[in-house]
């Protein structure tokens, strides 16, 4: 049993009551024996016990009663009695004061070893909280050492680099990662942390674009690399089909456009010829026949239109995750071009017919044009609020501009006053016919207002 356990709150009274009985005992048999011997050394028994009840100030105290006792039932000559006092006084303080440091010291040992108990039982915890999350998580996760040797990697490493049936550990960082090799034999010598896609290859040589977060640090062992390495291969071929599709998409916005172009000048072009037709003796000429020849051509350039998206085709997305987004790219524009964003769409949990990227490229180029707007006025704001109807949901962009003065040749293609090729508008507004929506302008007394038209399920 620990000494400590003796002194315990519990055990304390009985400590008290049992020194009491002992000093008691003491001074009964130094007084029965006084004629022949004195046992008042004795005393340091109860001043031992006593000490770790009772503080510092309390032990002289008691020190100074216990040598008075001694005096007291002592047989030696009364003339020396007071240096005896003070040195037997002295004597029962000090060893009370003694053991009561060596009790307050055990007591610190003691709770230091409890602490660090915890503290070594919550790092192991933490280690296997660690541990589990590394094993478990589907990024691969690799740890290596100053020489380019893999040190760590987790099962999705393994299955990453096809290595199930080779061990990781011990390899070249440089067969799979060239990239984070290059990293680790640099001459920054400081810890760094950054991110890059890069090249990697799998063990049988296969070739893959890697999405690596990565960090250095500095171990006793010498320099060591952690990264965390997904692969974007697929992330990459939905990228390039994503953006192949909208380039077809708008190729075939931009080709309406143009023969919508080429439709007026051969409808101008068809009254002509007609014309020319009832003068005499051009029915026969081959230049005029030519032109005849060419006029057609072109009328069925013309009839080229831009064909509606299957009804397959079109999405049932979520509005609240692609609004989310939008806010995160306009505030990030806005603040670039010092822009008050008033945000006043709310939670709207609801499901429209759209597609996610062409919403947010009609969003963007409606705020590319009010920052353009905006450009030279004083005040700059840009307001984005919605209201839910029946059927869909009416999103109305506004900014603080100088206004649009001839909007009904807005949406028209090829705009003779445009900043840029004329086309942003009339391509939007396709957009959002094409899964069902519409855009339009609505007029107002100050600035410009725009209203995007979206069909909810």
């Amino acid at each position: 049993m620990d000494i400590l356990t003796l002194y315990s709150r519990s055990n304390r009274n009985t400590v008290l009551v049992l020194a009491v009985l002992l000093t008691c005992c003491i001074a009964a048999i130094d007084w029965y024996t006084r004629p022949y011997i004195s046992i008042g050394f004795l005393y340091l028994l109860p001043m031992m016990l006593v000490s770790g009840i009772f503080p510092r100030w309390a032990l002289v105290i008691l020190a100074a009663a216990c040598a008075l006792l001694q005096e007291v039932f002592s047989n030696l000559p009364f003339e020396s009695a007071i240096a005896r006092l003070m040195f037997s006084w002295v004597g029962f303080a000090a060893t009370g004061l003694f053991v009561c440091e060596l009790l307050r010291n055990r007591r610190l040992v003691l709770a230091h070893l409890t602490e660090v108990e915890s503290q070594v039982q919550q790092r192991k915890e933490a280690e296997e909280q660690l541990r589990l999350l590394v094993d478990t998580s589907p990024a691969a996760i690799l740890i290596v050492g100053s020489s380019g040797e893999i040190l760590l990697g987790n099962d999705a490493a393994q299955e990453m680099l096809n290595s199930a049936a080779a061990e990781l550990r011990g390899k070249s960082i440089g067969d799979y990662f060239p990239a984070l090799s290059t990293a680790l034999k640099s001459g920054e010598t400081r810890p760094f942390r950054t991110s890059v896609q890069c090249r990697a290859q799998r063990a049988g040589g296969e070739a893959f674009l890697a999405g690596t977060w990565f960090s250095t640090y500095n171990a006793p062992s010498g320099r060591r690399l952690a990264a965390i390495i997904v692969d974007l291969s697929e992330e990459l071929c939905s990228r390039e089909d994503l953006s192949l599709d909208y380039l077809l998409k708008n190729a075939r916005i931009l080709m309406s456009a143009v023969s919508h172009e080429i439709r007026n000048l051969s409808g101008a072009a068809t009254i002509f010829y007609q014309n020319l037709s009832q003068v005499a003796g051009l029915n026969r000429n081959e230049d005029f026949e030519a032109l005849g020849t060419l006029i057609r051509g072109l009328e069925k350039l013309s009839a080229l239109e831009l064909a509606n998206i299957p009804e397959q085709d079109r999405q049932a997305i979520e509005l609240a995750p692609v609004l989310d987004e939008l806010r995160i790219l306009i505030e990030t524009v806005c603040r670039e071009g010092e822009i008050e964003l008033e945000w006043a769409v709310g939670d709207l949990s609801i499901s429209v017919w759209a597609d996610r990227y062409g919403l947010i490229q009609v969003f963007l180029n409606l705020v590319k044009n009010s920052r353009r707007a905006l450009e030279s006025v004083t005040r700059k704001q840009i307001k984005i609020s919605a209201t839910l109807e029946e059927a869909s949901i009416v999103i109305h962009f506004y900014d603080t501009g100088p206004g649009i003065s001839d909007h009904e040749v807005l949406f028209r293609p090829f705009q003779r006053h445009a900043q840029a090729a004329g086309l942003g508008l009339y391509v939007s507004r396709a957009l959002m016919k094409s899964f069902g929506g519409d855009l339009s302008f609505e007029p107002t007394e100050v600035g410009c207002s725009f209203a995007l038209l979206l069909r909810t399920l």
